[in-house]
């Protein structure tokens, strides 16, 4: 953050300027909104007060509700915000049909984003008091600050905010991460993005597995798969793990199926590009990770985020509803694991597929298991019935 010393109302000629700055950089579109309270506010203060963020606390603490809602509260005097749109659409060959391979979000594929949203923005920002010609205060933020980022969006003319929930910007679709840059230099602002381009098409709540989006620009995290293998530290709820088939982080289903994101460029940023060794390995050998091998695999990807322990979870799932005895391998290792949370999941999935092999696995695991959650979880594979 700059120190700030309150600038001179520099007007059109330095909003235009910035604009260009930030397209030099690599931003695939940029707007200004005024710093102010974001017209969704009330139905966000709703939205948790049904509790629909589920264990994501870090939404709710007072601190982080009050700098959502007021940019003056994240940077006193705050003027205007900044929003830049990054484009990290990737070539994709649609669904993966064969539930032996595991599938990856496509933002997840390639070197974690904020690394290099960060370092943009940061350029960005010190452009600007090169632009003003003085000092001004200004603070950024990826997705992980207390900014209703959409909503900035929507109002600073990039796009509206589709049912699915997500920015839907109508040449570069929703496949976009956004940034916010709040300065206390007065702007010219854009116009609100005022057109509703979803229409009647209700093509994201229908497809959506598990039902997350409860209604038009409504989601219940609770039941989102991107919630459920990302953010979930914890078991995922029975019934949601049947639906997840093979994702193990995050989900595109929702902007697969949006017809705006049809036929759109490629990102130009390429470290957003697919790597081989995140997206190249089939499910069971994804299981034998051990905490070495799993940070080393996944360091500087947004994988990491999910740590050992949730990324075996969701794989130990995506082996179940893949439920070949090909799998059963790969699931006793996970079940003798030193994490009750992998060994709890494997033993759904050796219930899902069942025989004689996953029975006898299941019953010598509970005669020495000292978790109770995880013997819960083994007594009811050890009754169940194949899938």
């Amino acid at each position: 953050m700059l120190n700030s010393v309150l600038p001179s109302h520099p007007g059109p000629s330095i909003s235009a300027a910035i604009k260009q700055r930030a397209l030099k950089l690599g931003f695939d579109r940029v707007g200004i909104a005024p710093a102010e309270r974001p017209l969704h506010a009330d139905f966000y203060l709703d939205w948790l007060g049904r509790g629909l963020h589920g264990e994501m606390h870090y939404l709710s603490r007072p601190d982080a509700v009050e700098r959502r809602l007021d940019p003056g509260a994240a940077l006193p005097q705050a003027r205007s915000i900044i929003v830049v749109a990054l484009n990290y659409n990737l070539e994709d060959d649609g669904p993966v049909s064969d539930r032996s391979l595991p599938v990856i979000a496509r933002y997840a594929r390639g070197t974690d984003y904020h690394r290099i949203f960060e370092a943009k923005l940061e350029a960005l920002t010190e452009s600007l008091q090169e632009l003003a010609g003085t000092q001004v205060a200004a603070r950024f933020y990826v997705d992980y600050g207390p900014v209703l980022e959409r909503d900035h969006a929507q109002r600073a003319g990039l796009g509206w905010i589709g049912k699915n929930t997500l920015l839907i910007n109508p040449e570069i679709g929703s496949y976009i991460f956004l940034g916010e840059l709040l300065t206390d230099l007065e702007l010219e602002t854009d116009q609100p993005f005022q057109p509703d381009h979803c229409g009647t098409c209700d093509s994201c709540i229908v497809a959506c597995p598990t039902g997350a989006i409860t209604a038009p620009r409504e989601l219940d995290a609770r039941r989102c798969i991107s919630y459920l293998t990302i953010e979930l530290r914890g078991p995922i709820p029975r019934d949601l793990r049947p639906l997840i088939a093979n994702r193990i982080f995050g989900c595109d289903i929702c902007q697969e199926v949006c017809p705006w994101n049809r036929d759109l460029a490629e990102t130009n940023e390429a470290r957003f590009r697919a790597r081989e060794d995140v997206t190249g390995s089939e499910l069971v050998t994804l299981m034998s990770l051990n905490e070495e091998g799993f940070r080393a695999r996944f360091a500087g990807t947004a994988i990491s985020r999910a740590k050992r322990s949730g990324f075996l979870r969701n794989v130990a799932v995506a082996l179940g509803n893949w439920g070949e005895p090909d799998a059963l391998p790969a699931l006793v290792t996970g079940l003798n694991d030193s994490e009750p949370l992998i060994r709890g999941h494997s033993a759904w999935s050796l219930g899902r597929i069942g025989g004689a092999k996953a029975q006898t696995a299941l019953a010598e695991r509970l005669d020495r298991e000292d978790d109770d959650w995880v013997r819960e979880e083994i007594g009811s594979a050890l009754q169940s019935e194949p899938a």
